[in-house]
This record gives C-alpha cells, sequence and structure tokens, in this order.
C-alpha cells in the first residue's frame, strides 16, 4: 500500500480501504471475526499522542484519516499517515474495548486489491491547486457483494461512482470498469455539476429499493438507485436536500431509533446533523437555486462538538473521532 484512506468493513471481517495514492482498493483480512460490540464501549482520550508513541513519533507528524468499526468484533480500525506529503507512511491501527492500539501487520495478512483504470494522474490539481489524485477515492463501502467507491475520474463526468464485484477478480491487483459519471444538481450554486466528488456516502433502502445516499460539499443531500450504478452508464441523482453552504461533509451513517430511520451526519462547519428519511421516495428532486437550505429537515445535536469522523458501534451508540484544537479523543457516544 501507497497510503491509507477511507475504510470499510466487508463480510468475515474484510477491511477494505482506499489507497489513493495508488489508485486502488485494498481487501485486508484482518481475522477478527469474534466479540460482541453490544458490550463494547471505547473511550480513549489523547488519542494522537498514543498513536504517535505506537508508532515512534510526534503528534504533529500524525494525521487520522478515517475509522470504521468492526461489526463483528466492535473492534475501532484507524487509517494513519505517518509523515507528511509524498514521503508519508500508510498505517492502520486497531483499538480494543480496552482503549489498547495495535498495528495492523499489512505485509503478513493476506489481501487482494482493485485498481482504478481512469483515476487522475499523479500530480493533477484542481481549482486552487488541490490534489485530484488525492480525490481519486474520497469514499467506499460494501453492499451486497460489491464494493462501491466515490471518487473523481480522468473523464468528462470527473464525478465518479464505481460498484466491484467482491471477492476481486486478481490477488495481483485487476482492474475494474470505469465506473459510472455522476451528475447532481446543486442547489446552492443553482447548475447541474459533473466534477464535484461525493464526499461521504452511505446505503439505504427508500421505497423498497437500494440507493446510494450521497453528500457533497456545500451540502446538496443526493440519493441514486443502486441498479444505475452501471459501468459507462451517466447518473443524474436526485438532490433531496440543500442542508446549507459553506460546510463539507466528513462522515456518514443510517440507523434507527424508536421505529423511524435517521441518517447520522458529521459536518465541517454546522456540526452533527440527524437527517429524517421520512419522504425520501416520495421526493421529486430540488431543480431550482436554493439560498439556504431545504428539503429533509434535520436537528443540529448541540452535545455532539468537533466530530470528525463517526461509524456505529452497535444498535443504541456510535463511536466518534473528536477534534479540540489539535487534542483528539475516541468516543462512544448514545445514538440521539
Amino acid at each position: 500500500m501507497q497510503s491509507a484512506g477511507p475504510l470499510a468493513f466487508g463480510p468475515e471481517g474484510i477491511l477494505f480501504v482506499g489507497d489513493t495514492r495508488a489508485a486502488a482498493v485494498v481487501a485486508i483480512v484482518t481475522g477478527d471475526t469474534t466479540g460482541d460490540p453490544a458490550t463494547v464501549e471505547v473511550n480513549v482520550a489523547g488519542l494522537k499522542r498514543k498513536v504517535a508513541d505506537a508508532l515512534g513519533t510526534t503528534p504533529g507528524d500524525i494525521s487520522i484519516n478515517d475509522l470504521a468499526v468492526n461489526p463483528l468484533s466492535g473492534n475501532v480500525y484507524l487509517s494513519v499517515s505517518r509523515g507528511r506529503g509524498p514521503d508519508s507512511t500508510p498505517v492502520v491501527l486497531r483499538v480494543d474495548g480496552s482503549g489498547s492500539l495495535a498495528e495492523v501487520d499489512l505485509v503478513r495478512m493476506r489481501s487482494s486489491s482493485a485498481r482504478l483504470p481512469n483515476a487522475p494522474a499523479p500530480g493533477a490539481t484542481g481549482r486552487r491547486n488541490r490534489s485530484l489524485r488525492a480525490e481519486a477515492i474520497t469514499d467506499l463501502a460494501y453492499f451486497d457483494g460489491q464494493v462501491l467507491v466515490a471518487g473523481l475520474s480522468n473523464e468528462e463526468f470527473s464525478s465518479n461512482l464505481r460498484s466491484i464485484p467482491f471477492p476481486f477478480g486478481s490477488v495481483d491487483g485487476e482492474s475494474v470498469d470505469g465506473g459510472a459519471g455522476i451528475e447532481i444538481f446543486h442547489g446552492a450554486h443553482g447548475r447541474f455539476e459533473t466534477n464535484s466528488p461525493i464526499r461521504t456516502f452511505t446505503t439505504f433502502a427508500i421505497g423498497g429499493k437500494p440507493h446510494l445516499l450521497a453528500a457533497y460539499t456545500c451540502t446538496p443531500l443526493v440519493k441514486f438507485p443502486l441498479t444505475d450504478l452501471t459501468p459507462g452508464n451517466k447518473v443524474r441523482g436526485t438532490t433531496i436536500a440543500e442542508l446549507g453552504n459553506r460546510n463539507r461533509p466528513l462522515d456518514m451513517f443510517v440507523y434507527e431509533k424508536g421505529g423511524e430511520d435517521f441518517v447520522l451526519m458529521a459536518n465541517t462547519s454546522r456540526g452533527v446533523m440527524k437527517i429524517t428519511t421520512s419522504g425520501m421516495d416520495r421526493s421529486n428532486g430540488i431543480t431550482d437555486r436554493i439560498a439556504d437550505k431545504a428539503g429533509q429537515e434535520y436537528d443540529t445535536i448541540k452535545a455532539l462538538q468537533g466530530v470528525v469522523q463517526l461509524d456505529r458501534l452497535n444498535r443504541d451508540n456510535a463511536v466518534v473521532l473528536v477534534q479540540s484544537d489539535q487534542t483528539f479523543a475516541l468516543l462512544t457516544v448514545a445514538l440521539p
């Protein structure tokens, strides 16, 4: 692996890691298949310092990129960069219920990979000199035998969604298809867009059919039928909400509370949102310019401040990565 970015779990404790630098998805057989997530409670203060100590470096040399909870064990996995820039080293860490950290052996564990054939070239840049290669994989998830991968491609419709069958076709990095080009209506901008990547997504049944629910910067919430994500297809999503501009979504998942389903989403400037799923199946979509907010209703969870990553731990709780200044903590919190 050249880098460790977005994380997601599949069956049998298999961990999927987005390697943006190599433009590949790596599947790792963790062997972590036993435990009881219902009894796990993870609370680790001073996380960045503990990660740095475990890796023999300083907190300033550490970037925590993503977290994912293993649904079989309740252990929390972190993707980490040790160092800065092109010379940084990818690391995956496991945190158990006692708060102990252990490095995942990326060399010795069995793994396979799938390359993305049409990723932005290394060194390619976009607006404000941002790295396009770093956005080749912005999020991923496993669903019904497929690894779903969001990010940018080098094609005209650069916003891209891929559905890769798993197990991958080869253990030596067999290439996959080019995925589907994505178009959405961005209400805050008042126009259709094809070049903005999905920032985070989750899968959810809407109207009895499997959908991908995706969030974008500034902040459209868009639904896509999974059956539309076929190779080479140009897919126009349905924008079911505008959640407020000047904001970037960070992480999200769906959960059930009191007999209803909700989306919990962390954001850079608008806190943690609890978004209702009611009426998503009936929404015809936003197609006009929106000054601020429209569509699905939500509450801001004021008790959750500084959340930069989150994942569901069990039926009643989530694990959140909280940042306060340069201090990070991994906490178990009740689902709101």
